[in-house]
């Protein structure tokens, strides 16, 4: 299904299109989080399926890409650059955030890729979410909530709409 007419930013946007996928999902409503200390203090039903989000870019704003790793796991740039042959990396101005993802700070996660409307973000997912029960938490564009699927169908949404995705170890 092909969203290139208008960008999904609320939450409750995100909710219609995975029913209109009928794609089964779960919701933890919580307060504004905005980083995985605070995200910590929180009880979830899936602790184990936590993401973490980086929308990062290449020195020369060519490349940009989202990285979504367990949210107990650290991501080092310098071997990621290493590993997948990018020019150095660091994280995405926000601006960028805004225009290509249409998100603010806080609130990264792999549905905003439905707003990057020229494709040009590069998704990386941690090959660990495909580990049975194989589910991902990832907010639904706003940091008030969790929003609990199978990364299958997180895999399918991303791909269907166009951009790039590897599955890796990190």
């Amino acid at each position: 299904m092909e969203n290139d007419d208008k960008p999904i930013y609320g939450k409750l946007s995100i909710y219609e299109y995975l029913n209109s996928l009928g794609i089964d999902y779960e919701v933890t409503e919580h307060r504004a989080v905005f980083n995985m200390e605070e995200l910590a203090e929180i009880h979830f039903p899936y602790p184990g399926a936590v993401a973490k989000n980086l929308f990062v870019c290449d020195d020369k704003k060519r490349n940009y890409y989202l990285i979504t790793v367990k949210g107990d796991k650290r991501v080092d740039l310098k071997a990621f650059r290493r590993t997948y042959g990018t020019r150095p990396l660091s994280l995405a101005k926000e601006e960028d955030l805004k225009t290509i993802l249409g998100l603010m700070p806080g609130t990264v996660t792999p549905l905003g890729i439905l707003n990057d409307k020229e494709h040009k973000t590069h998704f990386f997912l941690d090959e660990v979410f495909l580990t049975p029960p194989s589910i991902i938490g990832v907010h639904p564009t706003e940091n008030t909530a969790t929003i609990w699927l199978k990364t299958e169908d997180l895999l399918r949404i991303i791909t269907e709409h166009r951009n790039p995705v590897k599955i890796v170890p990190f």
